[in-house]
């Protein structure tokens, strides 16, 4: 039974090649053009590029509904995109322009649109995981059928806050998805490094939590255990955990490359370059369905960074609005 399930998950992940290849690439090109773009000093904050980890975001995301929410990382193009965000307000909001979704004030690092499900993004490590938490406690108290996930770097397992959280998911039967994106670093530090348990889906097993490692970053076995994990959960069974391995290509932060610097080497990177699932669901489509969504992206990304070149700077009295509570 539980094989045929999985088989039937995957089938209707197929099935939505075309969609699924339209999040992958458009979430590519847009950080490939922030890149191209990131020395000219237009974008105003640091930024810490998704190239590479883009399957994580997308599969997901293929299983949640509109009314579902997501919450991220600093990391977060990749999600804020795969959710549905607005990509005007993304690049006005990196050019720290008025017309941003942070109003300019937040850069790359605070990504919002609450429009659209993305209720935030953090550059203090492991913050929106207990906001996450919150959001889904309101949400079960209020008999919602919404879903919360919260999208987390290997990094962040090793906060307090985390353990905390997912105690209290567990206890509560809250309706939340954990998603652990493990690229295998935090900043320089190799996971086998700061942990004698390296299995993050094990750990978090103890807490009573479905907990699931996958094998590797293919974009529609992630879409197939998310769609999975999404359907328990909205049936109330409470939480659940994908440990999802992954790989960045780019610095830890910054558009260039670190294989220089001694903690990685360029070797540990080829293989995941080799399964690059951008080009690999890009070959399932028929190479004019595959150029029609091609050059729609194209258009869509030369606006939004007209959109952020034309927009204006804040009005020095916003300041400080938004800050306190009125």
């Amino acid at each position: 039974m539980a094989t045929d399930l999985n088989e039937r998950f995957l089938e209707q992940s197929h099935a939505k090649a075309d969609q699924i290849y339209a999040s992958l690439y458009r979430i590519r090109r847009v950080e490939e053009e922030i890149a191209r773009v990131y020395p000219t000093d237009k974008v105003k904050s640091p930024v810490h590029l998704s190239i590479g980890q883009e399957s994580v975001a997308v599969g997901v995301c293929q299983a949640l509904q509109e009314n579902d929410v997501v919450f991220g990382t600093y990391r977060g193009h990749a999600i804020y995109l795969a959710k549905g965000g607005d990509l005007n307000q993304m690049i006005a909001e990196l050019y720290g322009k008025a017309t941003g979704g942070a109003k300019g004030k937040g850069g790359s690092m605070h990504l919002i649109n609450v429009g659209h499900g993305v209720m935030g993004t953090s550059a203090v490590v492991g913050t929106t995981i207990p906001h996450a938490a919150g959001y889904a406690y309101a949400l079960k108290l209020r008999r919602s059928d919404s879903i919360v996930v919260s999208f987390f770097g290997d990094g962040a397992t090793e906060e307090g806050v985390y353990f905390e959280t997912l105690n209290f998911a567990s206890l509560k039967k809250l309706p939340l998805l954990f998603v652990c994106e493990n690229n295998g670093y935090a900043i320089h530090a190799p996971l086998a490094t700061r942990q004698a348990q390296p299995d993050i889906a094990t750990r978090a097993a103890a807490f009573d939590i479905p907990a699931r490692r996958l094998p590797n970053d293919d974009v529609f076995a992630m879409a197939a255990a998310a769609q999975k994990a999404v359907d328990l959960i909205r049936s109330g069974s409470g939480p659940q955990f994908l440990e999802c391995p992954t790989y960045r290509w780019k610095e830890h932060v910054g558009p260039g490359e670190d294989y220089q610097a001694g903690y990685r080497s360029h070797e540990e990177a080829v293989p995941w370059m080799a399964r690059d699932q951008v080009p690999a669901v890009g070959r399932l489509l028929s190479e004019s369905a595959r150029r029609a969504i091609e050059q729609q992206v194209e258009n869509e990304i030369r606006d939004a960074f007209d959109f952020a070149e034309r927009s204006p700077l804040p009005d020095p009295g916003e300041l400080r609005t938004n800050v306190y509570a009125d």
